[in-house]
């Protein structure tokens, strides 16, 4: 790859660029011409979807193979990419061959890099699981796994870090190239392609890997005849996923030409930056008032429902819930997840995208509380480890409302992140605003799993003076032939205080989020230092 400014110019002069006055007339989606880049959009947020799917499988596989939860927080670190592409987005947006085009000189390499990774890891990746030791033990407690495992952590967690560092480089990318593929007046229909090729790539990656690699899955629904291992193993879909992503780079690079931003279809005039020109941008957004609006409310807006989301699941199992059932009943949602986005589309097209994400506020309050009831009935209702159907329906129905309303707030923000987003640094202007969204989500999570334990009260049932807080107490308490037993629960705690901090947020919130909204385009844009060149004669 080559730098577009080159050193050795010295004809080059600075100026600022006039904001155009045409940003403020909006135009309605008009999807002719535009359909083929959608379905390209659509493929390639797909196959991005593939990594993140088999990188969230990897886990479930770990403790099958008895994994402590200390080897499984190690390879959580597998995940952090997409939290860190801020740092090199605008090299990305930076450095490219202009031949080639601006977004697939990093789109290809390392789409093919992703696909040499899943055949090199396929050739290995039973070894490091440690194939050799039993994958049908339960392990009660995974704290007493000997040190001598084979399983080979550190290595897993680096290939899963790097192959997550080129599907995240590869979204930068495919954002950045969603705003000049497509017409200005089209790039809302972005986010759908985002949200329903993540959500397609994802279920391939994770819901239909360990499904086909269940022997208890294909035994029941896929043959007739039972076997003792699944239709397929880790080894087999990583090499099939490796040929898949070769196969169709190749396609991509010769097969679809990337054309320069034009006036005609809506784009702002193409801006040649250098890193640090870039770099310089990214700082100069941040500091902007809308962007600071932004900012707080992006990372403010998740915590009133991190309290459902980081720990309902976790007590539904505490309460005798089959994980392998819970985590089963994600599959009949897959459909609503991938046809959601596309019907409320057309309300996020326009130019007020976030009324939708307003109007789902209220819904996604109500169905936290809906949910912590049912962890309340739960115990009542399972007996002797028997989970009644009407149960699992209860749950399916609560968690299908819940992604209808968390479905309509990400597709809403995702528009609202396309159509404000400046195409001439659109890489590093939709990863910024991806990365505060990702962030608004994570540092609650952390927060409310991290309390949980320390708002919760327990007491032994035969020793007064014994409160279980930690590991040596409990085992102190068992072993006199006593029980743990919980007093007041943390996790109610936390529900009343993300429902009394949701319903506040919503008050301050709407009105910030209507605010900016209202602005003009042009708001959203900074006055930025550009070099024009001047050619000799």
């Amino acid at each position: 790859m080559s730098n577009r400014r080159k050193k050795t110019d010295r004809a080059n002069h600075e100026t600022l660029l006039p904001l155009a006055d045409d940003e403020e007339k909006h135009e309605k989606s008009d999807l002719r011409g535009d359909w083929g880049n959608i379905a390209i959009l659509f493929f390639l947020y797909l196959l991005q979807g593939i990594p993140i799917g088999l990188a969230s499988a990897i886990p479930m596989l770990l403790q099958n193979r008895g994994a402590s939860y200390k080897q499984q927080a190690e390879f959580s670190f597998a995940h952090w990419p997409f939290s860190l592409k801020l740092l090199w987005a605008p090299i990305v947006d930076s450095l490219f061959w202009k031949r080639f085009g601006r977004r697939k000189s990093w789109l290809i390499p390392t789409q093919y890099l992703i696909g040499i990774f899943m055949l090199i890891l396929s050739l290995h990746v039973n070894r490091w699981l440690g194939a050799e030791r039993s994958t049908t033990t339960e392990f009660k407690d995974h704290s007493s796994v000997e040190s001598g495992s084979t399983l080979n952590i550190p290595l897993l967690s680096f290939i899963f870090f790097m192959l997550n560092f080129l599907a995240a480089t590869q979204d930068i990318a495919v954002d950045g190239w969603a705003l000049t593929m497509l017409k200005r007046c089209n790039v809302g229909h972005a986010s759908t392609c985002n949200s329903v090729g993540q959500t397609a790539g994802y279920f391939l990656g994770y819901v239909a890997f360990m499904a086909l690699e269940s022997a208890e899955f294909c035994n029941s629904y896929l043959r007739s005849e039972p076997a003792p291992e699944g239709l397929v193993n880790l080894s087999g879909y990583l090499w099939f996923w490796g040929l898949v992503f070769l196969v169709t780079t190749t396609l991509v690079a010769f097969g679809k030409r990337e054309l320069a931003p034009s006036i005609d279809r809506g784009h702002e005039e193409h801006l040649e930056l250098d890193i640090k020109q870039t770099y310089r941008l990214l700082v100069d957004i941040m500091k902007m008032k809308p962007i600071l609006t932004l900012v707080a409310v992006l990372l403010t807006a998740k915590a009133g429902y991190a309290a459902c989301d980081a720990v309902t699941s976790l007590k539904l199992i505490d309460a005798g819930v089959p994980k392998d059932k819970l985590a089963l009943l994600v599959v009949p949602l897959v459909p609503l997840q991938i046809v959601l986005p596309l019907a409320i589309s057309k309300y996020t097209a326009g130019t007020r995208p976030m009324e939708v994400y307003l109007k789902a506020i209220p819904y996604r309050i109500a169905l936290t509380l809906t949910a912590a009831g049912i962890v309340w009935i739960t115990p009542a209702i399972i007996q002797n480890h028997h989970v009644p159907y009407y149960y699992y329906i209860l749950l399916l129905t609560n968690y299908g409302l819940y992604q209808i309303a968390l479905y309509s707030m990400f597709v809403a923000v995702m528009a609202f992140f396309a159509r404000i987003s400046d195409p001439a640094v659109g890489g590093t202007y939709m990863t910024l605003l991806n990365t505060l969204s990702n962030l608004g989500g994570n540092w609650p999570t952390t927060v409310v799993l991290w309390l949980v334990d320390y708002v919760t009260w327990r007491r032994c049932s035969n020793a007064a003076g014994n409160d279980c807080s930690d590991a040596a107490l409990k085992e102190t308490c068992t072993a006199g032939g006593g029980q743990c037993t919980i007093t007041i629960d943390g996790y109610y705690i936390e529900i009343f205080i993300c429902l009394l901090y949701g319903l506040l947020w919503y008050r301050w919130g709407s009105g910030k989020i209507r605010q900016l909204q209202e602005l003009p385009l042009k708001a959203w844009r900074v006055a930025r230092k550009v070099h024009h060149r001047t050619h000799s004669s």
